[in-house]
This record gives C-alpha cells, structure tokens and sequence, in this order.
C-alpha cells in the first residue's frame, strides 16, 4: 500500500500530500543489505595511509655488525634486524585500501530499507520548497519551523549558489543533492528534510 507524507512549506503549514509508491518502500528485509553499505561507506572514508618500514626498507644495516662466533653473544646479521633498536617493523601496516564492493541490487535495497525505516519514525519532512534568498537567518527560520532541535540533512533537486551561502553556517544542517544521498546519511541524521523536486529524484533511484 502507497504511503503519503504532508507537504509542507518553510514556514511548517501543510500545502499538500506527496504519495510514495509501493516499490521504494520496503520494511520486511533489507537490514543485512544495509550493514554492509555502512561498512563500505566508512571504509571508503578512510585515507589507508598508514605506513612503517620492514627490515629491508631501513636504511643501514649492510654490514654484519660483529662476527658469527667467538664473542659470546647471540648471532645477528644486521643491525636493521626487527629486535635491534632502529630496525625494521614486523607486520607493520602497508598502504592499502578499505574500500569494498557492494552490489547494485543490495545498495537499492538498503536505501529502501534505511528509507522507509525513517519514514516510520517520522523523521522524513517533505519541503515545498526551499527558498531563503541567501539568507543564514532564513534557512534558521525555516529549520525552527521545522522543529529540528539536533543535526539534519537537506537535500534539494540541485544545488543553488544562495541556498549553499545560506547553510554554509549552520553546524547542524548538511546540504546534498537529492540524487546523492546514502544510506549512511540516511541514518546519521536527526531529520531528513526533502524539498519536493528532490524527493522526486531519490524516489526515482529506489524504483
């Protein structure tokens, strides 16, 4: 059964309804799908920088440091060797990457899961639209409106010049595009706030 949210415009009056259709909405399966979305969107996240040196990669160590017998100490060929101070690293991190491929069916399925599991919590607000001439105040005045007391995600058709001026400031608004948003945004913010032309777009990925 389609499920419809309240348009409302920037000042929270209700303008209309907005009617999702069955086939972005899914609730009964999914959450696996989801998990591992979030994992490969924080593993893409990280830099995989992290780098030490192995025992061929110090520098020095060329020459036998004493000889094989006679002194009484235990044999050691170089002093770039792993025990020595200044050797090398075992088993130190190398550079690599933690991205991880998540197929095409399994990520829709996760933005639909994430999605509808949201819209059952009424966290989902659908805009009219967002206009504030540039103004931080404005878009501050239409978050208050809103009733958005914590952090939230704004995502609008495409992004206009005044509208990122405006929420350029605001430490608990992020701004995307409609045909941009995750499944990870999906569930990190507080609310979620779709102007219409927006809406219409991330619908449109889930069908």
């Amino acid at each position: 059964m389609s499920k419809k949210l309240e348009i409302v415009d920037c000042k929270g009056a209700a303008v209309g309804e907005y009617t999702l259709p069955d086939n972005c909405l899914e609730l009964e399966k999914g959450s696996q799908a989801v998990h591992e979305c979030v994992v490969a969107f924080l593993g893409a996240q990280r830099a995989g920088t992290a780098c030490t040196k192995t025992r061929g990669k110090v520098r020095g160590g060329g020459a036998k440091p004493f000889r094989q017998k006679g002194l009484g100490r235990a044999r050691s060929g170089s002093i770039r060797n792993p025990i020595w101070t200044g050797g090398g690293t075992i088993f130190g991190p190398e550079p690599r990457s933690y991205a991880k491929k998540v197929n095409k069916k399994v990520k829709k399925l996760a933005l639909k899961r994430a999605f509808s599991e949201r819209i059952e919590e009424g966290r989902v607000v659908v805009l009219n639209k967002f206009d504030v001439a540039g103004k931080t105040k404005n878009a501050k005045a239409v978050l208050d409106a809103l009733k958005v007391d914590r952090n939230a995600l704004l995502a609008v058709g495409e992004f206009d010049e005044k509208n990122i001026c405006a929420t350029g400031n605001l430490d608990n608004l992020v701004l995307r595009r409609g045909m941009s948003v995750n499944v990870y945004e999906l569930l990190r913010f507080d609310k979620l706030i779709f102007t219409k032309d927006a809406l219409d777009a991330f619908v449109g990925r889930l069908g």
